[in-house]
C-alpha cells in the first residue's frame, strides 16, 4: 500500500490506520529530535535586551544544570525549558510542557509547566505583578524542585561570561530521552 484510499477519516479501515501509524512513528522517530533543535535554534539571534540570546540561555541552564548533577532527564528538561518561547510566547511553559510531556516525568512535567511562574519571583515586583504568585502551589510536591531550578539554573543564566556548553554535549542526551517509548497523552 503507497497511500490508504480513504478521503474521511471515518472511512478508514484497521489496515489503513496501521498502515498509517507505521509511517507517523517512522517519520516521527527519524525527526523528532531534529524539529526540538529547530525550536530551539529559533532563539537564536536578537538578545531582545538582555545579555545573550534564548538560546544561549538554554544552553546556560542546561550547562548549569549538568554540572550541578542533575539527573539526564533534568539536564534536557533545562536544555528544552523555554522551547515554547518562539511560537508561544505568552504561554511558553504550557507549551514546553506539552511538548515534552509524553517523554519527562511527571514531576519534570509539573516543572516545566510552573517554571514561568516561579520564575517571577525574581522580577514580577517590578512589572506590577504578585512575586508571591507561586505561593498557591506550596503544597504541591514539585513546588521545591520548581524553586531549585528557577533558582539554582534558570534566573542565573543570562551571564555573557559564563563558559557555557554546547549543543553538541546535550545533543546524545537528548536523542536518549527522546527515544523512549512516549506515554499516551491525547
Amino acid at each position: 500500500m503507497e497511500t490508504v484510499s480513504f478521503t474521511r477519516m471515518d472511512q478508514g479501515t484497521a489496515e489503513e490506520y496501521a498502515f498509517l501509524g507505521g509511517l507517523w512513528d517512522e517519520h516521527h522517530r527519524a525527526h523528532l529530535v531534529d524539529n526540538l533543535f529547530a525550536l530551539l535554534r529559533l532563539m537564536q539571534g536578537p538578545t531582545l535586551g538582555y545579555k545573550i540570546d534564548r538560546y544561549r540561555h538554554s544552553l546556560q541552564t542546561a550547562t548549569r544544570a549538568l554540572r550541578d548533577g542533575a539527573d539526564e532527564e533534568t539536564v534536557v528538561v533545562a536544555l528544552l525549558h523555554d522551547i515554547g518561547d518562539p511560537i508561544a510566547p505568552d504561554n511558553h511553559s504550557e507549551v514546553a510542557a506539552a511538548i515534552l510531556r509524553p517523554y519527562v516525568s511527571d514531576d519534570n512535567y509539573w516543572l516545566l509547566k510552573h517554571h514561568g511562574l516561579f520564575q517571577g519571583t525574581y522580577y514580577f515586583d517590578k512589572i506590577g505583578r504578585d512575586r508571591d504568585a507561586r505561593e498557591r502551589f506550596r503544597d504541591h510536591p514539585c513546588y521545591e524542585k520548581t524553586v531549585r531550578f528557577c533558582e539554582r539554573w534558570d534566573q542565573t543564566s543570562f551571564d555573557p561570561d559564563y563558559d557555557t556548553l554546547p549543543l553538541e554535549t546535550f545533543e546524545p542526551m537528548v536523542r536518549r530521552i527522546f527515544a523512549r517509548t512516549p506515554r499516551g497523552f491525547v
